[in-house]
């Protein structure tokens, strides 16, 4: 099977990479903006291009060219204070993607959506795919995924369309990309190396669901070699709770609203302390609790890491500054995100990591 990937290098595209070079007997083509380096990256056809830059539909068709099947994984979260900069990937470098594989004649579009495309519902019970796909105002992610999607909704009469949706994506070789993308230079992950996190922050809608990298690497795969077609939650159990990260790392949890939450991330984002705006909290406050049911019995799909594991993992990459050979998995100090930035006058939220 020819496959193409694009945004092949970020977490959820390195752990596709490894779980299709394990599979065997794909042609894969990778394409990023900047080319990866490192033996995990070594062996896949490499494309440089930006899809969200002009031009991008130009070079797109000669690199779909025969291809079974497109993945589309290309998403930036990061620089968050430069709002044009994630439209222009996000949604227009969607565009781009999602246009040319139609007209390139591709069978087979599987695209990354995610728990934030989702309107707001339950922390209770589970929410099966049919649950509104509207998305949470508050949040530009949660926006621009609802765009991705309609864009998938208009042309799922030409071609086979799939649209993964899973909770939060971790594995250890992401410790550093997340702590940069969503933590910043001044968390205190070195407390991690003790297992320990003195304070969780506590309430009642922080509940959250996780899947490890390489179970969401299967659901990938399954979705590319099997007839289906449609949206399909991704997610492992247990739900992840602040009590339970709390039990898990040796501390306590702390009460707090809903109001001082949000207030306190706008306050340290604006000060560009972290990387990420009021929206994120928005988002994981409102975000239901996804129902797996569809995976399992037409993927054939069960995770394989329960997510109190796949927590483990990226908290011991964390831990240990790890990383991979691609710019958004780098392990650069002077990377945005990194104390080593901070010092030189790079603030976490600013440049393009990708």
């Amino acid at each position: 099977m020819r496959i193409v990937v694009v945004g092949a290098s970020g977490n959820a595209g390195t752990a596709l990479l490894r779980r299709l070079r394990a599979d065997g007997g794909h042609s894969v083509s990778g394409v990023a903006r900047r080319l990866p380096d490192g033996p995990e990256y070594a062996w896949v056809r490499w494309h440089s291009c930006d899809v969200g830059a002009p031009g991008a539909e130009d070079e797109l068709p000669g690199i779909f060219e025969g291809a079974d099947a497109v993945v589309h994984l290309a998403w930036q979260i990061q620089p968050s204070h430069d709002r044009a900069v994630l439209r222009r990937t996000n949604v227009e470098g969607s565009r781009a993607v999602v246009d040319t594989a139609v007209r390139a004649g591709v069978g087979t579009l599987v695209a990354a959506s995610s728990v934030g495309v989702y309107a707001p519902g339950p922390k209770d019970g589970l929410v099966g795919e049919d649950w509104p796909a509207t998305g949470v105002a508050a949040s530009s992610y949660s926006r621009d995924k609802v765009a991705l999607e309609g864009m998938l909704d208009a042309v799922e009469g030409r071609l086979r369309v799939v649209r993964l949706r899973p909770g939060l994506i971790f594995q250890r070789d992401a410790g550093t990309e997340i702590s940069r993308y969503f933590l910043g230079p001044l968390a205190p992950v070195g407390l991690l190396r003790f297992g320990r996190v003195p304070l969780v922050p506590d309430h009642p809608r922080l509940r959250l669901q996780a899947v490890h990298a390489d179970d969401v690497a299967d659901a990938y795969v399954r979705a590319l070699t099997t007839d289906v077609r449609g949206a399909f939650n991704v997610a492992a159990e247990p739900v992840l709770t602040p009590s339970l990260a709390a039990e898990m790392f040796h501390g306590r949890t702390i009460g707090v609203s809903a109001g001082v939450l949000r207030a306190a991330a706008a306050a340290t984002w604006r000060l560009r302390l972290q990387p990420v705006d009021a929206g994120w909290v928005r988002l994981a406050l409102a975000a239901p609790l996804l129902a797996t049911t569809r995976a399992t019995t037409e993927l054939g799909w069960r995770p394989t890491i329960d997510a109190t594991e796949a927590l483990r993992d990226l908290a011991a990459g964390m831990a240990a500054h790890a990383h991979a050979g691609s710019p958004p998995l780098s392990g650069s100090s002077s990377s945005p995100g990194r104390l080593g930035a901070l010092l030189h006058g790079r603030l976490p939220g600013t440049g393009n990591p990708y």
